[in-house]
């Protein structure tokens, strides 16, 4: 005997493949190294074009929104971030 069709379990099915398709996979930022040292910066209230200047001296190349995108993730709280 054939089996039922069941539209709410295959939705449910088709809604976890999607999910599972669209997740990326988890890539470590090059400022995670500098983590201690950008967060120090910030809240003695070095903007985020500053700590890219500073960056570049310890030879890290980004743009300032790449910096202020990884203070925003980071939860940097001095007021702020851009």
């Amino acid at each position: 005997m054939p089996q039922e069709f069941d539209p709410n379990a295959l939705a449910k099915r088709l809604r976890q493949d999607s999910l599972a398709r669209r997740k990326k996979p988890y890539r470590t930022s090059r400022l995670d190294k500098y983590t201690g040292e950008l967060l120090r910066l910030h809240e003695a209230g070095a903007r985020p074009a500053e700590l890219q200047r500073w960056l570049l001296e310890q030879r890290v190349r980004v743009t300032h929104s790449t910096v202020a995108r990884w203070l925003k993730r980071k939860g940097a709280t001095n007021g702020e971030i851009c």
